[in-house]
């Protein structure tokens, strides 16, 4: 189970992917919307295959 602190900076990245997506609507609309999209997606990708993992699986 994630501590209290892991899920606050989740919860902070969600807040902040949010905030940059409102960004983009209101600098550019739909075409700013859609390549902030693509931006975030490629983010999320680095963090989610990065190596080595985020967690130790060695016990």
């Amino acid at each position: 189970m994630p501590s209290e602190k892991e899920l606050n900076v989740n919860l902070l990245d969600q807040l902040d992917l949010l905030e940059r997506l409102e960004m983009a609507d209101s600098d550019g609309g739909y075409e700013k919307m859609k390549a902030q999209l693509l931006f975030e997606k490629k983010c999320v990708e680095r963090k989610l295959y990065q190596k080595p993992p985020l967690t130790d699986t060695i016990q």
